[in-house]
C-alpha cells in the first residue's frame, strides 16, 4: 500500500497517544517538520503526496523519533531547540526547557526597565534564555549570567555566541550563587529562575520532567523555598540602591517569597500573573544596605 505523508503522521498520532503522550497529535506533526524539513504552506501542499525511494531515509528517522517520544524523552530534546520570546535556544538533557510561564518575567523587566545603560546579573540562569533574550530584546549594557552547572553553561554560552549580536555583552560565572562573583560587584536588576519544586512533588511529575530534565534545576529542597531563602538573604549586597529583583515562582508561592523579601529588607514587593492567570513573578526593590 503506499504511504503519504498524512499516513506516516497518523500512524505516528496513534502511537503516541497509546503511549501516553500529551498533545500526541501535536507532538507528531512537530517531528514530521522537524524530520522533513516542512512548514505548514509545504504540508497542505505535500501531506497527500506518496512516499518515494529518496524518502525512505527520512520516513526512518522520523520512526526512530516517534519512538523515543513514546518512551517519553522530551520534544525538546529530539529536536535539540525550543523558542522562547521569539528566539530558537538550544537545549539538552543539561538544561531546563525554556517554558512559555518565564516569558512572564522577562517581559515584566523590558517593560519596567526601557534605559539600556544597566547591568544586570541572572542567578541560575540554565539555558540562558532570560539573560540571552534579555540582552537581544532588551539591549542592556552588561548582562552576567551565572550557575553551578559547567554543563549548563556551556548551552547558554552556545546561545548567546549564537543569539546575540554585541560580542562581549554577555559573561558567564561559574558559581554556586554568590559564591564566586567579585566583592562588590553591584546591579541594577537581578533575575531569577530558580529551582522551586519541593522534593516529594518531583516523583510526581510528567516522566518528560520527572527523568529527563535535571534535577539540579528542578529541586528545591523540602518546601521549595531553599533558593528564595539564600536569593533574598543575599542579593541586597550586589544590587544598587534602588534596583529590582525578578524572581519566578510557583504558582502558590507568592506570599512565601514576598514575606522572605520583606523580612530581608526589600520594598514595593509586587506579584505579577501569567497569562493563565496564575502568580508567575514576584519582583521588588532594594533601598540602602544596612
Amino acid at each position: 500500500m503506499d504511504l503519504t505523508l498524512q499516513g506516516l503522521l497518523d500512524d505516528a498520532a496513534e502511537q503516541l497517544k497509546n503511549a501516553g503522550v500529551p498533545d500526541a497529535a501535536l507532538d507528531a506533526r512537530l517531528l514530521l517538520f522537524f524530520v522533513f524539513d516542512l512548514d505548514m504552506t509545504r504540508w497542505l501542499m505535500e501531506r497527500n503526496r506518496i512516499l518515494v525511494e529518496h524518502d525512505r531515509e527520512k520516513a526512518e528517522e522520523y520512526r526512530r523519533l516517534v519512538g523515543l517520544r513514546g518512551m517519553r524523552i522530551p520534544l525538546q530534546h529530539l529536536t535539540g531547540s525550543q523558542e522562547f520570546m521569539g528566539l530558537e535556544f538550544m537545549v539538552n538533557r543539561h538544561v531546563l526547557i525554556p517554558r512559555q510561564d518565564t516569558e512572564t518575567l522577562v517581559e515584566q523587566v523590558l517593560k519596567d526597565h526601557p534605559d539600556q545603560n544597566l547591568a544586570l546579573l541572572d542567578m541560575c540562569t540554565g539555558s540562558g534564555c532570560i539573560a540571552v533574550s534579555l540582552a537581544v530584546l532588551g539591549g542592556y549594557r552588561e548582562v552576567v549570567a551565572v550557575d553551578i552547572s559547567a554543563d549548563a553553561l556551556a548551552v547558554a554560552e552556545h546561545n548567546a555566541r549564537r543569539l546575540c549580536k554585541k560580542e562581549g555583552q554577555i559573561s558567564f560565572i561559574r558559581s554556586d550563587l554568590f559564591e564566586h562573583l567579585p566583592e562588590g560587584r553591584q546591579f541594577d536588576i537581578i533575575v531569577s529562575n530558580p529551582p522551586y519544586i519541593p522534593s516529594e512533588v518531583i516523583g510526581g511529575l510528567e516522566p518528560e520532567v520527572r527523568d529527563h530534565e535535571p534535577a539540579l534545576a528542578l529541586d528545591g529542597t523540602e518546601d521549595g523555598l531553599y533558593f528564595y531563602r539564600k536569593l533574598a538573604g543575599e542579593c541586597r549586597k550586589y544590587l544598587k540602591p534602588g534596583g529590582s529583583i525578578y524572581f519566578e515562582i510557583g504558582w502558590d508561592q507568592a506570599d512565601d517569597v514576598g514575606g522572605l523579601l520583606a523580612d530581608a529588607g526589600f520594598t514595593r514587593i509586587v506579584t505579577v500573573k501569567d497569562l493563565p492567570g496564575l502568580d508567575r513573578v514576584v519582583k521588588a526593590t532594594a533601598g540602602d544596605c544596612d
